[in-house]
């Protein structure tokens, strides 16, 4: 799907361009340096770490938006999540539009995953550490070098006169986004009039290669809950009882089985499709990429990204029961599992969810009791390219890397672009990313290729310097 959006030499760059261009390579080892000082802040999200870090990474974020001396107000705010608590911290910077100038807001988030085991990792992961041409740490993709894009477009645009202009700038980092972002709703309630913007980019997803940009298109929504399978009102012997009585083990086993067919693919009732033309992708490249070791073979039929950006996909992603370790020889009553779903895009993620429930209810095997808790859905997003933002958006991505950018679909989630829909249904979204195949993110030794870094920032700002100028395609 690679377009033919034609590139910009850039000896064709205005002057003013070219400026801009300039200042972001004089400024990239500062940008390294102030994403290196974000790394160090373990600021996870989840409820098990500790919020003093969160809050300390939001400071920091702080102190780095308001040194660009561009924005009139820069500040930590908390919403309520559902539940009645305050969500994480995040962070509002605002420099309002003249007369009828546009405006872009600009999203990433602050907040990262946990690091899971030190000795998964090469390096210490909070603790930046370049190794040839990748940082390496925590969050340094995802998504702090987001965050350090933002900062570092908006020095550039300031260096070269943004300021002179009536261009409206806001900057939303958000704090809890690696945890549901459950108080994203709430938050864009209680700070719409702030966060209104024609153009919204959010700087969360990924790049085709190296050398290659992308605009993501599509993605995938998401449902996930707890499901408990139970069979015994109690834990029973194994040699007394084995063989005639249904441990919750089996139960839960042949419950999950029965979520795909015999190629792996989803065989869940009311799962549905997109369709969707997609590039070509080798199984062996994908094999490569996803990292399946010798003799594993991928799973699903059709074209490899069409199962990973139009199809469903259904994988449990935890199971509550004994370790081996501490195993006796009984049957166990009860097994709790995390299930996770990805909803194809143009299915609502309730209907999905739904499509699951009567699944289970109408596969539970021996009669086993079932029990669906925690649940949490997202819905998937499909961009509307015939807008003059995503023309632009384009033709810069080609001029600051100097090749054509690909319209992808990924498939991942990012549920609260579907809140930026309901809340500013006019606004073009742009998603865009500093994040490559090898990236890694979510995993052991996540890292940010730096020449892709230098070009998603020259990219932003390129396109703030147009946006002032009124370029809209």
């Amino acid at each position: 799907m690679t377009l033919s959006t034609p590139r910009k030499d850039p000896a064709a760059l205005s002057e003013g361009e070219k400026a801009v261009v300039e200042a972001v390579q004089a400024a990239l080892p500062q940008s390294i340096a102030d994403l290196g000082g974000l790394v160090r802040i373990p600021s996870v999200s989840w409820s098990a770490f500790d919020p003093a870090e969160v809050q300390r990474s939001a400071e920091a974020v702080v102190g780095l938006l308001s040194g660009t001396g561009f924005f009139e107000s820069v500040d930590i705010l908390r919403a309520p999540t559902p539940s009645g608590e305050l969500g994480q911290p995040a962070v509002l910077a605002t420099r309002p539009a003249r007369g009828d100038a546009p405006t872009v807001l600009l999203y990433a988030h602050h907040d990262v995953q946990p690091p899971g085991r030190d000795e998964d990792w090469d390096t210490p992961p909070f603790e930046p550490t370049v190794r040839g041409d990748r940082l390496y740490g925590r969050g340094a993709a995802d998504d702090k070098a987001g965050v350090m894009a933002h900062v570092a477009a908006v020095r550039a645009f300031v260096e070269t006169g943004g300021t002179e202009s009536d261009l409206g700038v806001v900057v939303f980092i958000e704090g809890e986004e690696e945890f549901g972002s459950a108080s994203f709703g709430a938050f864009l309630e209680q700070n719409r009039d702030r966060l209104a913007a024609d153009v919204i980019v959010v700087a969360d997803s990924d790049n085709w290669d190296t050398s290659t940009p992308s605009l993501t298109v599509s993605l995938r929504g998401n449902v996930t809950f707890r499901l408990t399978v139970s069979t015994l009102g109690h834990a029973s012997h194994s040699g007394m009882y084995g063989g005639a009585a249904p441990d919750a083990m089996l139960a839960a086993a042949r419950l999950i089985d029965s979520f795909y067919d015999a190629d792996g693919a989803v065989a869940v009732e009311g799962l549905t499709a997109h369709p969707m033309e997609v590039p070509e992708l080798s199984e062996e490249h994908f094999s490569t990429d996803a990292a399946l070791l010798d003799g594993v073979t991928p799973v699903g039929t059709g074209p490899v990204l069409e199962r990973l950006w139009a199809k469903p996909a259904l994988t449990v992603t935890g199971i509550d029961a004994p370790d081996v370790v501490n195993a006796s020889n009984t049957l166990l009553p009860s097994v709790s599992i995390r299930v996770s779903c990805r909803v194809a895009p143009g299915q609502d993620a309730q209907d999905a969810f739904e499509a699951l429930a009567a699944h289970i209810r109408s596969h539970a095997p021996f009669g086993a009791h079932t029990e669906i808790t925690e649940v949490s859905t997202g819905q998937p997003f499909l961009v509307d390219t015939s807008g003059w933002a995503v023309a632009l958006a384009e033709q810069t991505m080609a001029d600051a890397w100097g090749a054509s950018p690909k319209e992808v679909g990924v498939g991942g989630s990012i549920p609260f672009i579907a809140d930026l829909v309901r809340a500013f249904p006019e606004a073009q979204i742009l998603v865009t990313g500093v994040e490559d195949p090898d990236t890694r993110a979510h995993s052991p030794n996540e890292s940010l290729h730096l020449g892709v870094f230098k070009r998603a920032i020259t990219t932003e700002a390129l396109l703030l310097h147009r946006l002032a100028a009124g370029a809209r395609g």
